[in-house]
């Protein structure tokens, strides 16, 4: 079975953040799923649901929501209308499916709790048809203390549903630390450890790393290849460029552009044997040239013969690079006050398309995620 046959199929968030609770805001997933909207649609409040699902399977849900804010900040319209919250998300596969299910409420003081969880389904060799109810402790999911399948490999589906935004480059940003060699056994969320990852692809998955390498050099036309070598354990970034001699650059000397792309390469073209199941990210387009936006397009369709690619834009050279089967439209709806999702169809704007590109259509305000 190859490993991109465990498909998430379906998500539904009610009572979370611009979500009503009486109307779920509901989205399918393919390969390749491009959330299209204004600012204040609601493309945001789906990155930070997947955060907080990250959160809740290793375990620090409770430090999520004290960081990010009380339960006023995750209930729609805050927990006098609306005191809680539920989502459930589906995953197929050939041996079967299985569906979670969890309801967060909110509690004195401002605090939410994890009052339900469900899992649901009919895996192969991992459980019958049924339902099973878990029992956690309402700080924590009972997920992250799994010991035994099916619920064990829930957790696992569920933890490699990983969010990415790389916005941050100024000179303190999380990408151009130095970090721990030993932290790269995956690329982490602002890619944190993206030299110590790097030197990990240099020497178990070279063709991967090549890869990259070419990328890179075809967008930043001065890098000739990078320098990682690690002192007392830990590595930073380090470069040379294209000029005759062997200066060594470091990780400072790369424009904010420029270490994007190096963390989007180094995400989308990592190993299938490394990448996540899903990857979430967040408006990749942010400081990219036009020519780069091309190479991005590349990178995720490369990308997604391995993973499940969901990413949040605005931007007008990703909506052209991809069908209209890949676009899902986020609106606020003025009939619910609230988000709503749209799945387009090409063959719904098959005559349209024959004259304009999906962004001309998308500013023309044809297939929706303008501001209204």
């Amino acid at each position: 079975m190859k490993r991109n046959s465990k498909r998430l199929k379906s998500l539904e968030i009610r009572g979370f953040k611009s979500i009503p609770f009486q109307h779920p805001l509901k989205l399918e997933f393919g390969d390749i799923n491009i959330l299209l909207g204004a600012n204040g649609a609601g493309k945001s409040n789906i990155i930070s649901f997947f955060k907080m699902l990250e959160s809740m399977m290793k375990g620090s849900f409770q430090r999520f929501v004290a960081q990010s804010g009380t339960s006023q900040r995750f209930l729609y319209y805050g927990p006098k209308q609306t005191p809680e919250m539920s989502a459930s998300l589906r995953f197929n596969s050939p041996e079967g499916w299985i569906e979670y299910y969890f309801k967060l409420t909110a509690a004195v003081p401002d605090r939410l709790i994890i009052s339900s969880e469900i899992i649901e389904g009919k895996i192969k060799q991992d459980m019958e048809a049924g339902q099973a109810v878990l029992r956690s402790d309402f700080s924590e999911s009972a997920l992250y203390y799994a010991t035994q399948a099916p619920v064990k490999n829930l957790r696992t589906l569920l933890d490699s549903c990983k969010v990415y935004r790389f916005s941050d480059s100024s000179t303190s940003a999380p990408m151009r630390q130095t970090s721990e060699v030993d932290s790269a056994h995956y690329l982490q969320s602002e890619a944190n450890n993206l030299a110590a990852f790097l030197y990990y692809l240099k020497n178990n998955h070279p063709d991967s790393f090549r890869r990259i390498t070419e990328y890179v050099s075809d967008v930043v036309p001065q890098f000739r290849e990078f320098y990682l070598e690690p002192a007392n354990g830990y590595i930073s970034l380090k470069w040379m460029d294209k000029s005759p001699n062997d200066y060594v650059l470091s990780v400072d000397q790369f424009s904010d552009g420029s270490i994007r792309f190096i963390a989007l390469a180094t995400l989308l073209l990592q190993p299938e044997e490394t990448m996540p199941f899903v990857i979430i990210i967040d408006e990749p387009e942010l400081g990219l040239h036009p020519y780069a936006m091309g190479q991005l397009n590349e990178m995720i369709k490369d990308a997604s013969r391995h993973a499940q690619i969901i990413v949040a834009t605005q931007s007008t050279a990703i909506v052209d690079g991809f069908s209209a089967d890949n676009i899902t439209v986020i609106d606020r709806d003025p009939n619910v006050q609230g988000s709503r999702a749209r799945q387009l169809s090409e063959k719904d704007y098959q005559a349209w398309l024959e004259e304009y590109t999906l962004s001309e259509l998308w500013s023309k305000n044809i297939i929706g995620g303008r501001p209204v």
